[in-house]
């Protein structure tokens, strides 16, 4: 297995707030980890949500060996949720603060991700597969007919995100589980990435460049090239 992933501070915000980590090495009871957070808030608060959040997680994570991983995930996120909300109490410039959060793990060919928000996780094989559901007001307009895909992304309020880390006393990790193909590539990232590139531009720049390094840094370059308008994360991970 390798990985390789960016974060890029895009062309038009003054603060990176993405917060991303990847291990190919086992993290307590999982035997690989990566993770993509999204940070919002004031200035200070959001790059402090994001890497309070990964740091935390990983901390809980690695404390896991023996036990069962998705109820292991799932308790985590819950807890770093609550702790978040805590850690926001601690100062005027960290309230309602919150973030994104993607995170997967892959046992053999079974790829487990859990999410909340709207960063996204991707597999990539002859076509490009989004495993994530955004949890936003576009999507949920989406799903109830009110917009079109294309619509959507450029609505006034496609920003708009209806789940975060720290947003709520309570919240729910949606989780999935993927069968991956010898030859997937796993793909996750910030909204900076695909509210700048088309699923099918994703796609055709991972196909063209086959190393996994170059392909990260050829969309973090198109993203940026396409405007930047926001923080812009990549994580690619092959088999």
């Amino acid at each position: 297995m390798r990985a390789t992933a960016i974060t890029d501070i895009g062309r038009t915000r003054a603060v990176n707030q993405d917060y991303i980590y990847t291990s190919v090495d086992s993290v307590g009871c999982l035997p690989n980890l990566f993770i993509v957070a999204d940070g919002m808030g004031g200035h200070k608060a959001g790059d402090t949500a994001s890497r309070y959040t990964v740091e935390t997680l990983k901390q809980l994570l690695s404390q896991s060996a023996g036990e069962e991983p998705i109820l292991v995930i799932d308790r985590s996120i819950k807890k770093v949720n609550t702790m978040l909300i805590e850690k926001a109490s601690e100062s005027e410039d960290y309230q309602g603060m919150g973030t994104t959060l993607v995170l997967a793990s892959a046992f053999g060919n079974v790829l487990r991700v859990a999410n909340v928000g709207d960063s996204r996780l991707y597999v990539i094989d002859d076509d490009i597969t989004q495993i994530t559901r955004d949890h936003s007001l576009v999507e949920e307009m989406v799903q109830a007919g009110q917009l079109s895909r294309s619509e959507a992304r450029t609505h006034a309020k496609k920003n708009v995100i209806t789940r975060a880390i720290g947003g709520e006393q309570q919240v729910e990790p949606e989780m999935f589980s993927v069968d991956l193909k010898p030859d997937s590539k796993i793909l996750m990232c910030s909204d900076g990435l695909c509210n700048m590139l088309e699923d099918d531009e994703i796609l055709n720049i991972v196909k063209l460049n086959r190393n996994i390094d170059d392909a990260a840094r050829a969309l973090v370059d198109k993203a940026n090239e396409n405007g930047g308008k926001d923080n812009i994360s990549v994580i690619i991970v092959e088999q």
